[in-house]
């Protein structure tokens, strides 16, 4: 289960919210849990485990408890656990402070860091949080570089939070002019909220006739008037009020949404009576808002080409019309304030979106008012980058280099009037301005996971006079699009779709010492010099299979041989394609690459020991078979398992050692029987072996890598050289190799006697 749903009522007696009002307000407490999740140390941003948490409307209190498990017992020192908390959309980390790449912007997310040693555990506490969905991610520091190999015991520690919430069922709300009677306690303070409509260009709250009813200063109350939400990155806004009134004003409210009101009193031990009161005012709105009773989809259609092509592709194409009449892709009209611009939305592939305006795609900027343009994003959409290219189109017109068109893509309200003095922000949430001129024609805006709402884009052209001249009216291409990643991670990156339960999102991991959010960051890149050397070193040390190969084929170990040659070609191959850097060569599949060079590895261990048992062929091919069987399915089950390895290694071990111990004891005498084959060759082989396991297991890192693993494929193969036993003396009477000479010459074999061929010539006569 995602969810551990759990529901309370809490009845709290308060006193009446309305006049007139003589019910009780209810709370209701609600906590939701994570399954726990395994830590890991970060490297990219897919070690960090992200969850999802859904907070309501209306909610008053949320307390997020973050715990932290170690998985075993054995000591593992202090570490640092981070925790990163955002709104909206998932967080934006740089953990290991790389460098975004250009025109990439982003904000920091609330960060805690929780030191474990066995179990730990910490609280965040959020009053008057911001509904919506909210992300945690949680990763161990950076990660050392070691490779640590699958099934092989290290530290583990298991993240665990879970959120407890308490939400008001019934706030009153404040309807547009209408007063109302509220109280306010220092435990107690008032809630309220108000609805925001669509084209708000100012909203204002007041607080009036305040009065404590106690005392000479009964008239003299302390307020603090709150509104908003607390989304950790922006808080709401706080008036401090005295006297008998105040009010809180602002300016490009948020757009179709509720707003929470909160009135806390600062008088201790007193209730403070109040009445507020809220107005809005719809400064600029179009002319029509819309379509038509008598409109169509085909008057809408009408006017695109792309719409067109777009139908001809087969594509789905969504239409999110803001603003549209007969006259929305004429010039504007005197009276009117906004040009809202209808955009298409276009869903590509996975976190792969485009938004197109309707009446193509060049957009008309003037600077008596401004354009409009809306981008609506749902949660499927945060998980990727949000892009905006703005191009100037000075085809027709040219552009003085005192003019320039400034644009502001903000979230949840436009900024409708754009100058040189007016900031790229609303009143509760911040902006992201460009500007293009005739010297800079271009402009790019990278968001990385953008949250989850309405954006818009705002255009208008500017001058350094009042009055632009004869460039009155200039046109600009707007590109906005949802992509996975920011530019597809590079040359030295892969774009990855990551997966939280149902929630998707993109991330890039970077190769060859390239780090960064767009695998952009070379401080600590690999030359190409060093790419190519590690390729040489890990294809070409596979060539330590040549006298092994030799060796068996002369020993007539021919089956063996021939695993071998196989293991010495796809480890070669499959080197060669696993290159992180530009030095690759792939023959085929990586996949098919890697599950052979897994194979052959493990079968080449596994037919060289029970070589060395020298058993009876029948016996011995028949566990060659048996045995390349089990291992081919392991290896499609899990093939980095540690016990994929070791499984087949101990089976081989244990028949050789009970062939020898049978031997041993049959004779009277041990075996191997002489010390020179101890010496000078399983001794030897077995340290080579227990030294290339060591440095398989231990020594491999990231940096080092390319040369330890060349280590290992030269040992291995050395060890096989030591390790395979001398030719039988009977061998070639053995076997599927009866017959088979190195002289060239071919006797057949009956019974053990070789059947001799007379070198003289019957004479036949003819009579």
């Amino acid at each position: 289960m995602e969810f551990c749903f759990l529901r309370g009522l809490l009845l709290v007696a308060l006193t009446p919210w309305t006049l007139g009002d003589d019910g009780q307000v209810t709370f209701v407490s609600e906590l939701s849990s994570k399954p726990a999740q395994k830590l890991s140390k970060y490297s990219w941003y897919g070690n960090a485990r992200l969850q999802r948490f859904h907070i309501p409307e209306e909610t008053a209190v949320a307390r997020w408890l973050f715990s932290v498990t170690k998985g075993h017992s054995f000591h593992c020192g202090q570490h640092n656990v981070t925790i990163h908390i955002r709104w909206g959309a998932p967080p934006v980390i740089n953990p290991i402070g790389s460098v975004f790449p250009n025109a990439t912007l982003w904000s920091p997310c609330l960060s805690l860091i929780l030191p474990v040693t066995s179990h730990s555990s910490t609280t965040l506490n959020l009053s008057n949080p911001a509904p919506g969905d909210w992300y945690v991610a949680a990763h161990l520091p950076e990660d050392d570089g070691r490779i640590e190999q699958k099934g092989f015991p290290s530290c583990s520690y298991f993240f665990q939070p879970q959120l407890s919430i308490r939400r008001a069922v019934d706030i009153p709300t404040l309807q547009q002019g209408t007063f109302l009677q509220q109280t306010a306690a220092p435990d107690r303070p008032a809630r309220l909220k108000l609805y925001v409509p669509e084209f708000a260009s100012s909203l204002s709250v007041s607080v009036a006739d305040c009065s404590s009813g106690e005392g000479v200063d009964s008239g003299n109350c302390s307020l603090v008037l709150r509104l908003g939400s607390v989304s950790l990155q922006h808080g709401p806004v706080t008036v401090n009020c005295s006297g008998i009134g105040c009010s809180a004003a602002l300016s490009n409210p948020p757009w179709d949404t509720w707003l929470r009101v909160v009135v806390e009193s600062g008088q201790d031990n007193h209730t403070v009576t109040f009445s507020i009161v809220s107005n809005y005012t719809v400064g600029c709105k179009p002319k029509s808002v819309g379509l038509r009773a008598d409109d169509d989809i085909s008057k809408l259609h009408g006017n695109s080409s792309y719409t067109n092509s777009a139908s001809a592709d087969n594509s789905s194409v969504v239409t999110d019309v803001v603003a549209i009449s007969n006259k929305s892709a004429s010039p504007l009209s005197a009276s009117a304030c906004v040009w809202s611009i209808p955009v298409l939305f276009e869903e590509v592939d996975v976190l792969s979106l485009r938004f197109t305006p309707v009446n193509g795609p060049n957009v008309s900027v003037t600077h008596t008012h401004a354009t409009l343009l809306t981008y609506p994003l749902h949660t499927q959409a945060t998980g990727g980058t949000l892009n905006l290219q703005l191009t100037l189109n000075t085809t027709n017109v040219t552009l003085g280099n005192s003019s320039s068109v400034v644009a502001c893509l903000s979230p949840w309200a436009p900024v409708l009037e754009l100058n040189r003095s007016q900031p790229c922000h609303t009143a509760l949430f911040g902006g992201y301005g460009v500007r293009v001129n005739a010297s800079v024609p271009k402009a790019v805006v990278r968001l990385p996971f953008p949250q989850s709402t309405t954006w818009y884009l705002t255009l208008q052209l500017t001058c350094n006079s009042s009055d632009c001249g004869n460039t009155s009216l200039v046109s600009v291409v707007p590109e906005v699009f949802i992509s996975a990643c920011v530019e597809d991670c590079g040359t030295y990156g892969e774009c990855r779709l990551l997966r939280s339960y149902t929630y998707l999102y993109a991330a890039c991991v970077c190769k060859a010492g390239w780090s960064g959010w767009g695998c952009t960051d070379d401080s600590t890149a690999q030359s190409y010099r060093r790419q190519l050397l590690a390729t040489l070193l890990l294809t070409l040390s596979n060539l330590s299979f040549l006298p092994a190969i030799v060796v068996a084929i002369k020993r007539c170990y021919i089956t063996e041989a021939s695993v071998y040659l196989f293991t010495m070609f796809f480890s070669t191959f499959y080197h060669a394609c696993d290159q992180p850097g530009i030095a690759v060569l792939c023959i085929m599949d990586y996949d098919t690459l890697q599950y052979c060079d897994f194979l052959g590895s493990v079968c080449s261990i596994w037919v060289t020991i029970l070589c060395m048992a020298r058993i009876k062929d029948t016996f011995k091919y028949t566990l060659f078979m048996l045995g390349a069987l089990l291992i081919a399915m392991s290896m499609q089950l899990d093939r980095k398992g540690l016990w994929n390895l070791l499984g087949p290694i101990l089976c081989a071990i244990l028949f050789m050692v009970t062939a020898w111990v049978y031997r041993g004891v049959r004779r009277r005498h041990c075996y191997p029987p002489s010390w020179k084959r101890w010496v000078l060759y399983l001794i030897p082989g077995a340290v080579c072996a227990l030294i290339g396991v060591c440095l398989y297991i231990f020594a491999e890192t990231e940096d080092n890598y390319y040369y330890t693993h060349s280590l290992w494929h030269i040992l291995v193969a050395s060890c096989v050289v030591f390790l395979l036993p001398p030719k039988e003396k009977n061998r070639e009477g053995s076997g599927w190799s009866r017959g088979w000479s190195w002289n060239w010459s071919w006797r057949p074999r009956v019974c053990g006697y070789t059947l001799c061929q007379s070198s003289k010539d019957e004479l036949y006569t003819v009579t």
